[in-house]
């Protein structure tokens, strides 16, 4: 690990001191997710009502600029101008590096009709059923650790040989025996949870971008 991503896991415990306990499992979290991205894997993310709009926020800021400009590479500029000439060289001014991840959130056509099909309790499921292979992580996130859908999403995550991560609580859960790594913050009700998580992941993806791009 840089020293420079380091600092983001510092600044995050001398803020949330509370978090020291979870120092550990941060890190080993973004060595993990870091080994996959430099494989060339991807990261699938899911989680229910705020834990979604988790799951979408950590996407966002994985696949644009976070606290970096991420310039794309000259290479990759040139093939992006030689494609679209006048306006590939506008394209290729404004394109961010990206670390590639997916929220397994919102797809409302695939849902209604997984759902009127087949089980709505195994959206989450299929997709990573669909989207994963070896190298890529499942970011799993349950306030309480015993959402159902996010359990069998990481089931079918280890069959297929991903690698898998949970956001929970204190107690961990059902998540806690399943997860290769689980990141327990130091609270029990949901808001409370909640409010930790966003620091964890801030801070994981801001290492990321440190160490990736």
């Amino acid at each position: 690990m840089k020293e420079s991503t380091k600092k983001h896991l510092d600044r995050l415990v001398e803020r949330y001191p509370s978090l020291n306990a979870c120092r550990g499992d941060i890190e080993r979290a973004f060595e993990l997710i870091a080994a996959d991205l430099a494989s060339g894997g991807k990261i699938l993310v899911c989680g229910n009502g705020g834990s979604a709009a988790d799951a979408q926020h950590i996407v966002g800021e994985l696949m644009k600029g976070f606290l970096k400009s991420r310039p794309l590479p000259d290479d990759v500029k040139r093939s992006i101008e030689d494609a679209g000439g006048e306006r590939g060289r506008y394209i290729a001014s404004k394109l961010q590096g990206a670390l590639p991840a997916i929220a397994l959130v919102g797809q409302d056509a695939f849902f209604t009709a997984f759902a009127n099909d087949v089980d709505a309790s195994l959206v989450f499921a299929q997709q990573v059923y669909a989207l994963g292979n070896k190298y890529d992580v499942l970011i799993g996130i349950s306030t309480s650790g015993n959402s159902a859908n996010v359990i069998d999403a990481l089931y079918v995550a280890k069959s297929v040989g991903m690698d898998t991560v949970g956001f929970t609580g204190r107690s961990g859960g059902k998540m806690d025996g399943i997860c290769d790594i689980t990141i327990k913050v130091p609270a029990n009700d949901t808001p409370d949870v909640q409010e930790f998580h966003m620091p964890v992941y801030h801070t994981l993806c801001a290492m990321l971008e440190e160490e990736l791009i």
